[in-house]
């Protein structure tokens, strides 16, 4: 852990250089094609996470398309203080546009606040701020959508019925608290005979994810399945379960990238599992703030832009735009993904 940590702490700051190069490039004209400063940097909850990698990486391949200017800056631990820094420094620096995935719904609102009085766009991607922080917000699913599909997986995993918990991310995360909520009545509703006995936070690290689902399966010697809506946490609880007696007695599903659960899902230690492609998370996110860079729209709703490949978006309420329904992952199919 602290290896891994002085490793993070080495690359966030590595980043941070990286950051201030390019968005100094783009401040005297960079690759921009003259409608305005394509200069788009990428601020994830944390940085070293496969996930982000994966989502940001799609936002490069979009800058690229469009001739902009990429770069990428970001704590290394999920913690909304980090991106706080981070959002003054690219303010400065007077960057075109931030997309960001918001570690606080709230917290963050005074810098964006600045970086908007500056002209600096902000698109939240992945997890939003309060609607009126920001310009848009890329909506990687429904949340309905994203809480229903987990509920499923594990309800037919289970036979719906007995004891299950969920393992977290952080207790302040916008995203899957409300993605929670929405499983909480979900399974009220649909799925009587399921005991949801207790929600557990791993921060989005690995190693606490994997202590806090040893201390679930201690704690309740009955659980029957485990709901991880995040990426870290799913991978770190399935590496506990396959070494241990609990694999294929304790059932996992959540959401994960097919990279990281692969192993998992062939030796059977997972089912099946739900994500969308972060991929095209990002390169959505890029397009979007390309449009409100060039004037294109105002993140009203009915506002419409062209994505690239992903075709034309409609902005909906709130400055929402969704990027399409979740996917689930199995045996039949993990193979057909790389990411």
């Amino acid at each position: 852990m602290f290896n891994s940590s002085k490793r993070a702490g080495a690359f966030a700051a590595l980043a941070v250089s990286f950051a201030l190069v390019a968005t100094g490039c783009a401040a005297t004209g960079g690759d921009s094609d003259g409608d305005g400063d394509l200069s788009i940097t990428f601020l994830p909850k944390n940085l070293g996470n496969a996930y982000f990698d994966t989502s940001d990486a799609g936002g490069e391949e979009a800058i690229a398309e469009f001739g902009g200017t990429y770069a990428e800056v970001g704590p290394a631990t999920g913690s909304p203080d980090g991106q706080v820094s981070y959002i003054n420094t690219l303010t400065q620096q007077g960057v075109g546009a931030i997309a960001l995935s918001a570690n606080d719904p709230s917290a963050l609102c005074d810098a964006i606040g600045e970086a908007r009085d500056a002209g600096v766009k902000v698109v939240t991607f992945d997890a939003d701020t309060s609607a009126d922080c920001r310009d848009l917000f890329i909506n990687q699913a429904d949340s309905e959508g994203i809480a229903k599909v987990q509920v499923d997986l594990i309800a037919e995993q289970i036979g719906d019925a007995g004891q299950i918990a969920i393992l977290s991310a952080t207790a302040n995360a916008t995203n899957q608290n409300a993605w929670i909520e929405l499983m909480k009545t979900e399974l009220a509703a649909n799925h009587p005979d399921i005991e949801l006995v207790e929600v557990v936070y791993g921060d989005d690290d690995d190693q606490t994810s994997f202590d806090k689902t040893a201390a679930l399966l201690q704690t309740y010697p009955e659980l029957k399945g485990i709901v991880s809506p995040t990426t870290v946490g799913i991978s770190a609880a399935a590496r506990y379960l396959q070494d241990s007696s609990f694999k294929g007695e304790v059932q996992l599903t959540g959401l994960g990238t097919p990279n990281q659960m692969r192993d998992f899902v062939n030796d059977g230690t997972v089912t099946a599992f739900a994500l969308w492609n972060p991929g095209d998370l990002g390169y959505l996110a890029a397009y979007g703030a390309k449009a409100l860079i060039e004037g294109d729209i105002t993140g009203a709703e009915g506002d419409e832009f062209d994505a690239g490949k992903l075709g034309s978006y409609t902005v909906g309420a709130d400055g929402v735009v969704l990027l399409g329904d979740p996917y689930t992952f199995n045996i039949d199919n993990i193979a057909d993904f790389d990411f």
